[in-house]
């Protein structure tokens, strides 16, 4: 991977002078942007291409190749690709996306190639692959990215393009700027494990069409996000989009509530925009993470902070609940019309309303993260209040967001903030939005640390196998292959699940309501076993409730799966069968 990534020498294959070849721009953006090595044309007839020696062949070469860049036509994709092995290339960058016709072709060559790991290959369709701190530029854009923090990561070679231009108009700077659209040999696992162990970046944004070898993603990820941010993006939640997205990857389709398993199974945040991915990027480096979903908001103005509020909500989150005394404290600076609580509106705009009404917050043990909203009213300060509030940031361990609503009025309250690493947004919707993908974010990572264990000792697990396994193959004799109830309860009391079976029933409105839940488990073809959870019956069906895990679960995580569901709610909400709750979070984890 240092090869493609930290060459030292770097061959050309299809470089020209032609202005509309590919090759041309290639070695154009090595030699103008110098990145500490050698770079070698190769070119069957010319001499030198741009002043620089040409050799007809990678082999007549006298240096040991690093890198070769493959920019030359598909017709001769092959013999390049062999010829780069031959001569003991270490890394190949393949940029041209290859015809629907040779697709197989080329990646079983791929595959046969790389099989030792001894070559790495980067493509087909290696549209860009950036290093700006060191001036490395493969690919054929004209532009460079600026240096930063931030590890871009595509599968677009026409969106990358897009983010690069937008990066440079709004001076955000990447570690690595990469769009590979076939990962036929290197994947999602080589490409994040390689950044993510660089001190250089500090997050890494991902573009990602195919999820591609699952278990080099998983591992990777799950060894990655415990230290820094990974944040993804992924089209396919449609049905229409997932053809889309299959049609262009080559690749079968991908279940999509699968994936979002996984994701959350190893600490991967997915977002639902490009704006949210760069957003999350940005307040991960910034600011601490919550340790829980409760927000409080303190703010001038009660249309935005209502905005606000309905976003947090409906997005999963909560208003923090105030303490007594906190409220009490508040009654000082809140607006005589508004009862003291949160949000909190502030009776004046002025820098001290603020800042009093923050040093109160600050001490509150249920408040896991602070909203402040500003709108440029007659009294508002937006500079001098930014300046006051950022000194009180400094020493909070917990995520502090700003919305200072507006334009010239606020640039520069805005511009003081930013520089504080208090991340602003130009609306508080959408702040309340961010904030619920960080405490969501935070639970994530939480689920690295559980750790999955047998609910029994070894002696008692043979003893349930053998006495399920009878009954199972009772069933079996007789030519079927579903159990009926009775059968189904006496493999469940095998393993000491008890109470399921039995009636569930919910009182509502002085009538009587029966709940059924569903919990099945199956083999998905790219992912291996699967675990979901929901409502039964016509609910079901009708409503699509339900919530996948992957095994194996801990009551924790078994919990958590089945929190995400609406008949869970509905179950724990009835203060009659509360007691189901346990036993649903036993069954669960047995089933695992």
């Amino acid at each position: 991977m240092s090869s493609l990534f930290a060459p030292t020498t770097v061959a050309v294959l299809g470089a020209s002078e032609h202005p509309q070849n590919m090759g041309r721009r290639v070695l154009g953006n090595l030699l103008s942007n110098p990145f500490g090595g050698t770079v070698y044309p190769i070119h069957r007839s010319l001499k030198n291409v741009f002043g620089v020696r040409a050799y007809p062949h990678v082999s007549e070469i006298p240096d040991s190749i690093d890198l070769a860049i493959i920019a030359g036509p598909p017709d001769a994709l092959l013999d390049d690709l062999d010829a780069c092995k031959k001569a003991g290339v270490k890394a190949i960058a393949l940029l041209s996306p290859i015809p629907a016709s040779m697709g197989r072709q080329v990646e079983e060559h791929i595959r046969e190639m790389t099989r030792t790991k001894q070559l790495r290959i980067a493509g087909p369709g290696c549209t860009a692959l950036m290093i700006p701190r060191t001036g490395l530029n493969i690919g054929d854009a004209n532009l460079m990215a600026r240096p930063g923090n931030l590890a871009f990561l595509s599968q677009s070679g026409a969106l990358s393009s897009a983010i690069l231009d937008w990066s440079l108009r709004e001076n955000v700077g990447f570690s690595y700027f990469v769009s590979i659209e076939s990962l036929v040999d290197i994947d999602w696992g080589d490409l994040i494990s390689y950044v993510g162990n660089d001190h250089h970046t500090r997050s890494i944004v991902i573009h990602m069409e195919s999820i591609g070898h699952a278990r080099s993603f998983l591992s990777a990820a799950r060894e990655i996000a415990v230290r820094k941010p990974l944040i993804l993006i992924r089209p396919g939640r449609s049905q229409a989009a997932a053809f889309a997205t299959s049609f262009h990857t080559g690749q079968e389709p991908e279940d999509d509530e699968v994936l979002n398993a996984i994701f959350r199974r190893c600490g991967v945040l997915r977002v639902n925009s490009i704006a949210e991915l760069f957003y999350m990027a940005e307040v991960l480096a910034k600011q601490p993470r919550p340790k829980g979903p409760r927000l409080c908001i303190i703010s001038n103005a009660i249309g935005p902070t209502l905005l606000a509020t309905d976003a947090l909500l409906t997005g999963g989150g909560q208003l923090a609940h105030l303490e007594p005394e906190t409220n009490e404290a508040l009654k000082s600076v809140v607006d005589s019309r508004w009862e003291a609580g949160n949000p909190i509106i502030l009776n004046q705009s002025l820098p001290q309303d603020y800042c009093t009404a923050f040093e109160i917050i600050k001490k509150d043990r249920h408040v896991d993260g602070v909203l402040t909203i500003l709108t440029p009213q007659s009294q508002a300060q937006p500079t001098q209040t930014a300046e006051r509030l950022q000194e009180l940031v400094r020493d909070y361990r917990k995520p502090f967001l700003a919305s200072w609503m507006g334009g010239v009025e606020v640039a520069a309250g805005e511009s003081i903030l930013n520089r504080a690493d208090i991340p602003t947004f130009a609306y508080p919707d959408t702040a309340a939005r961010v904030f619920n993908y960080m405490w969501r974010y935070n639970r994530n990572l939480s689920a690295l640390y559980e750790t999955p264990s047998y609910p029994s000792p070894p002696e008692q697990e043979a003893d349930a196998k053998g006495k399920a396994r009878k009954v199972i193959e009772d069933v079996r004799s007789q030519g079927r292959t579903l159990l009926s109830p009775s059968e189904t309860r006496a493999v469940l009391d095998a393993y000491g699940i008890l109470g399921i079976g039995k009636e569930v029933r919910a009182a509502s409105n002085g009538t009587t309501e029966r709940l059924e839940v569903a919990l099945k488990s199956w083999i998905d073809p790219q992912f291996g076993p699967v675990l979901s959870f929901g409502a039964g019956g016509k609910a079901g069906k009708i409503f699509e409730d339900r919530s996948l895990g992957l095994p194996p679960l801990n009551t924790t995580l078994a919990r958590r799966m089945m929190e995400r569901t609406l008949i869970f709610r509905a179950i724990e909400s009835s203060s009659d069968i509360s007691s189901m709750a346990l036993e649903l979070e036993k069954l669960v984890t047995r089933f695992s």
